[in-house]
């Protein structure tokens, strides 16, 4: 059983190759897809990384994985490979548009007011 957030054997059949080779002498990684399943855990739940479930390895691994796989370009690749599938599929709509609308209030100076300079308020009794 696939539990929600986790790579399928299809899913991972796609990326599988892009990953480095697990054959050198020494200490052997961790399964791949175990640890990219703890990524994606924590890019849903937004948790610590400690707080990662023990059923995806050790969080210092996940951890190390993600950044090393993100600095090197792998998850660069997973991503265009993935992107260039569902796209073959006629699965993404290239007329949608997605524009985050948050709003944060700023002060009157941010907006370009000018500070009274030496002005100072009245004590309050």
């Amino acid at each position: 059983m696939v539990r929600r957030y986790e790579l399928s054997d299809a899913a991972f059949a796609l990326v599988a190759e892009l990953l480095p080779a697990n054959g050198r002498r020494g200490g052997q990684w961790q399964d791949h897809r175990t640890v990219l399943n703890g990524i994606f855990w924590m890019l849903h739940a937004g948790a610590q990384w400690r707080e990662l479930p023990e059923r995806y390895g050790k969080w210092q691994t996940v951890y190390w994985r993600y950044n090393r796989w993100r600095r090197d370009g792998t998850i660069d690749r997973m991503l265009e490979r993935l992107h260039l599938t569902l796209d073959a599929d006629g699965r993404i709509d290239v007329d949608l548009w997605c524009i985050d609308a948050t709003q944060i209030r700023g002060s009157r100076a941010a907006a370009g007011a000018r500070r009274t300079a030496g002005k100072k308020r009245p004590r309050r009794a």
